[in-house]
């Protein structure tokens, strides 16, 4: 019936993003999907391309840079998520790994009618990716896992204690690249870690803080 109708699997792998754990072989206080990854991965592209343009006369395109992150893992459909020691344990492993992604993203693409694939073939296809973009998204998918890898060991879990000393060495080069790193670790990290009634409180000190609320105060008690 489905060569009859010609359907495509490409958004039937998509649906199955949340059944992808990430982190494998490593016991996580809360669990972490692909699909939640890639979301937040998303997010923080889109902030850092903004920061960069902001800041650091860049000329980026948020939106680009947060749909790129969007399908930055979605060879994982096909290959699910490996540790990261393992897949770099060796540069042959981590070669061969790099060739198996490939080709996983290539039948990715392949799932899609003919006519749609040239609009997806920058986006799922890594190799094809523009290389401005690839960093821009990769370094947001380093401070993800640091916030992960932060969470974990905020929650006394010790199997991320490695794990946040070996991202916080790469933050420390990815912000050599991409400087908006910096800023986005001097604004925005260390809320991350907060919790709910901390947030609170930080969010309503601003408020009343801010002459927008007290003019909104003002407005609403002369009505």
């Amino acid at each position: 019936m489905l060569s009859d109708t010609k359907q495509s699997t490409f958004m039937a792998w998509f649906t199955r993003m949340p059944l992808i754990k990430r982190w494998a072989l490593m016991h996580s206080v809360k669990s972490e999907n692909v699909a939640e990854h890639s979301y937040q991965v998303a997010v923080i592209a889109h902030l850092l391309a903004i920061i960069s343009n902001e800041y650091y006369g860049s000329c980026y395109i948020p939106e680009m840079a947060a749909t790129i992150a969007l399908f930055h893992d979605i060879s994982e459909t096909k290959l699910q998520d490996l540790n990261a020691r393992t897949k770099y344990q060796t540069i042959e492993f981590a070669k061969q790994f790099k060739k198996l992604e490939h080709l996983a993203e290539r039948e990715c693409l392949n799932t899609l009618p003919q006519d749609l694939k040239p609009h997806y073939r920058n986006l799922i296809v890594q190799r094809e990716v523009n290389p401005v973009y690839k960093t821009l998204v990769k370094a947001a998918d380093t401070l993800a896992a640091y916030m992960k890898a932060k969470d974990e060991l905020n929650n006394n879990n010790r199997e991320f204690t490695h794990v946040v000393e070996t991202f916080e060495k790469k933050i420390q080069k990815m912000a050599l690249v991409v400087p908006a790193v910096n800023y986005f670790m001097e604004h925005f990290s260390e809320c991350c870690a907060c919790t709910i009634d901390e947030l609170s409180g930080i969010d309503a000190e601003k408020a009343i803080a801010s002459s927008e609320f007290n003019d909104e105060e003002d407005e609403l008690s002369e009505n």
